[in-house]
């Protein structure tokens, strides 16, 4: 690290992002294997919103949030997939200092609004299994607007809060992030100021809006196995509960990574054994989604159908 005088203190002004591997041979396939996720995610997600809003049969409130989700998942996949795959075929591996607090920005704007939304459709399946007389009246279209525009304001309002106090960090020393984006933890061990305001704030605030959704998800949970338990026949239990079986996949695989890579002390984060992790859940999981909620989705087939018979 340089250690100058206050006034007389070197800047790092760009980062070098090294990606997954140096090696060019593995470079190739994970090209190639990334392009590949990353078109089915566009597609797939696409499709599934297209099907949503061209049929009226889904416009309800849980596929209101179903198709919020994959747009989001449109996004999220954007912010880090594009630049990674020029990042493998070039030479240049810098990245402007704005460009990594921006794309940090959305990353992680992206992320919190994804575990927001996951946690309405939560609240949706509750209302619809365990409050069925007034499922319509409280989940009204207003309301469910207020709660996707909520998540998208409270995203960035927490995501802005994260972006200013690293942005008035210093980095003097080294500008090596091996990572394959700008992700908080790999920018905050580069910092030659005091983190501990950062680090405290990711730790608090960002266990807080990680972790309050996934308690909401939890707790309407148990309120919906309590209520389908009370079903006297095991046909109608299942019938209840499958209702629920691809949002429960999709909680369990986004919040079992995400959890593991950000709710923990930053003395205990190594990039190398995280970025696996975090490739499952800023890729691979956008990429599944579309195949969980149509796969055993009768209503998402029909609808799929129709719109590739439309056009045909």
């Amino acid at each position: 690290r340089i250690t100058m005088s206050r006034g007389n203190q070197s800047h790092i002004t760009e980062f070098l992002l090294l990606g997954l591997t140096s090696d060019p041979k593995e470079q190739g396939w994970l090209f190639a294997s990334f392009l590949v996720m990353y078109l089915v995610n566009v597609a797939g997600n696409s499709l599934i919103i297209a099907a949503i809003w061209g049929d009226a049969h889904l416009h309800t409130p849980m596929y209101f949030f179903l198709s919020n989700l994959s747009f989001v998942d449109i996004c999220f996949t954007n912010v880090i997939v594009p630049r990674m795959l020029a990042n493998m075929l070039s030479k240049n591996k810098k990245v402007p200092f704005a460009q990594c607090l921006t794309q940090m920005y959305f990353f992680v704007t992206c992320a919190i609004t994804d575990s927001f939304l996951l946690a309405a459709m939560a609240i949706d399946r509750y209302m619809a299994i365990c409050n069925p007389l007034h499922y319509t009246t409280t989940m009204s279209p207003r309301r469910c607007l207020l709660l996707v525009m909520a998540s998208w304001v409270l995203s960035h309002l927490h995501s802005l809060t994260h972006t200013i106090l690293m942005a008035r960090l210093t980095f003097c020393g080294p500008n090596v992030i091996h990572h394959f984006f700008c992700d908080v933890q790999p920018l905050l061990t580069l910092s030659c100021s005091d983190t501990s305001i950062n680090e405290l704030l990711a730790f608090t605030e960002g266990s807080f809006v990680i972790m309050s959704p996934f308690i909401l998800i939890i707790v309407s949970y148990v309120f919906i196995t309590r209520a389908v338990l009370r079903v006297p026949s095991r046909g109608g239990r299942y019938k209840v509960f499958s209702t629920c079986g691809s949002h429960l996949t999709v909680v369990a695989l986004f919040y079992g990574t995400a959890i593991s890579v950000y709710i923990r002390p930053s003395s205990t984060y190594s990039v190398t054994k995280d970025r696996v992790v975090t490739v499952i859940y800023t890729v691979v999981i956008p990429m599944l989604n579309p195949f969980i909620y149509s796969l055993r989705n009768k209503d998402m087939k029909r609808a799929l159908g129709k719109l590739t018979r439309r056009k045909e």
